[in-house]
């Protein structure tokens, strides 16, 4: 194997013999500064079938409450550092990730509350890193309906704005709408790669 490699490289090296180095421009697009729109941000992620709700901060456990009770969610999973007031009027079983719960009991829920690291307003995505509020990978993947809460100074303009705010050893994960996936006739599934329903509170 290693001496094949060789050889094409060798043939690679050989053809490029006496070519002039060519200067290939970096004028990549870079972070903006410019706050994210927050009616932009509610479009993409309409665009996306995702249920936003656009509400300011005194009426965030109303609207927790409203939402899980209207999903019919009886047990739902909080990560650590979720602000405790906001869960705090729901009528819902609030699941705690620690011990890390297993598949079958992440299977098992009716949906988890997050916050989320940033979001992008050009393509309504939303950014976990499992920071506080967010938790693990799986906890917002594996339940079928996950409420998230996104405040207005995280929507930030595009995605190169997003990658200057976060940290890249830290593990991302970028959601766009609800999981979704067509076939080559373009029939589309919902929930095959994470939650079917996406909500998003929008706190102003």
């Amino acid at each position: 194997m290693s001496r094949s490699r060789d050889l094409i490289l060798a043939r690679v090296r050989g053809a490029l013999a006496g070519v002039p180095d060519v200067e290939i421009p970096r004028a990549y697009r870079g972070p903006s500064e410019t706050p994210g729109e927050i009616r932009l941000f509610e479009e993409r992620l309409r665009d996306y079938r995702a249920v936003v709700h656009v509400v300011a901060e005194a009426a965030v456990p109303e609207r927790v409450a409203r939402s899980l009770a209207e999903r019919g969610a009886r047990r739902v999973a909080v990560p650590g550092g979720f602000p405790a007031a906001w869960p705090a009027a729901a009528q819902a079983e609030l699941v705690a990730d620690e011990p890390p719960l297993t598949a079958a009991d992440l299977d098992a829920l009716d949906g988890v509350l997050t916050t989320c690291a940033v979001a992008v307003a050009d393509t309504g995505t939303i950014v976990l890193d499992a920071g506080p509020g967010q938790g693990r990978r799986a906890l917002s993947l594996v339940p079928d309906y996950h409420l998230c809460v996104v405040r207005a100074d995280q929507i930030v303009a595009g995605v190169p704005d997003a990658v200057a705010r976060l940290d890249p050893v830290r593990p991302l994960t970028w959601i766009s709408g609800p999981s979704a996936t067509s076939d080559i006739e373009l029939n589309r599934v919902e929930g095959v790669h994470g939650p079917r329903t996406l909500e998003v509170l929008i706190v102003t």
